[in-house]
């Protein structure tokens, strides 16, 4: 009896050889990719066949894929991530290639793979809350939503979500204007509180960064293009046009920022994970 008690016990502790396997081969996963939208795990190679397989029951060109676990719709998988860069397969081969999908949905796409830094003290997000410049309102704040949500959603049409974000930005700026004893602080939290409200249902996994970005370029007070610069340079990448705006839109300066690059990552996120 003692010698059984034992051998339980001895099994009970032996750690799990493969705690974290590809779902659909339930081996060790190799190829690591994941899934844009769910960010769920699999070797490379399973999920194509997986994609495959699902494809040849469509009677139509496969556009998107459910994912296995949690049947999520997504439009890419991820793979081959290497510290700084990465590929992505489409299962819509017209999305890649659209028109609409231009370098600069690409360039802002991968920024949401990368670690910014310290890009938040060098923009100058606290000073911009402590002197309430959160009351002036940002022409350019719908030109570079509406290309965020394009970039991260990779769907064209999205006005809709861009004017409800917009909405309610300026309903608490309304607000605001009359709350001059709220501390800037308890402002900043409610931003971001129903901001990720209004988008989580759109962006799921990619809510709580798309919300640091939102302050990022509302702190920055730079045009679209501006901050594009300043970002690329940030990170240390080079620096390509990827302005689509009116040459009135271009005026504004460019605080000039020490370089310093920062370490690119694979931003990976499960389904509650922005509910922490």
């Amino acid at each position: 009896m003692m010698a059984k008690d034992e051998s339980l016990r001895g099994s009970s502790s032996d750690p799990n050889p493969n705690p974290n396997p590809c779902p659909i081969c339930l081996s060790t996963v190799t190829q690591e990719s994941y899934l844009d939208h769910c960010f769920h795990r699999f070797c490379y190679s399973c999920i194509i066949r997986w994609s495959n397989v699902s494809a040849s029951k469509q009677l139509c060109a496969q556009s998107s894929l459910k994912c296995p676990l949690c049947k999520t719709q997504n439009f890419s998988i991820i793979h081959g991530y290497d510290g700084t860069s990465f590929q992505q397969h489409y299962f819509s081969k017209s999305v890649g290639n659209s028109e609409f999908f231009s370098e600069a949905h690409r360039y802002r796409l991968k920024c949401y793979y990368t670690e910014p830094g310290d890009l938040a003290d060098k923009l100058h997000v606290s000073r911009y809350w402590k002197s309430r410049k959160y009351l002036q309102q940002n022409l350019f704040l719908p030109g570079w939503l509406r290309r965020e949500i394009q970039a991260l959603m990779q769907e064209e049409d999205v006005d809709i979500i861009m004017h409800h974000i917009l909405g309610v930005i300026d309903s608490l700026r309304r607000d605001w204007l009359n709350k001059s004893r709220i501390s800037s602080e308890m402002i900043q939290e409610e931003l971001r509180m129903l901001v990720s409200e209004a988008v989580r249902p759109f962006l799921t996994g990619r809510t709580e960064r798309f919300v640091k970005e939102l302050e990022l370029f509302l702190a920055s007070g730079l045009s679209i293009d501006a901050f594009d610069k300043v970002y690329m340079k940030h990170l240390g990448w080079k620096v390509v046009d990827t302005s689509e705006e009116d040459d009135d839109d271009r005026h504004a300066e460019e605080e000039p920022l020490e370089h310093a690059p920062a370490v690119p990552y694979l931003y990976i996120l499960d389904e509650d994970s922005d509910r922490n």
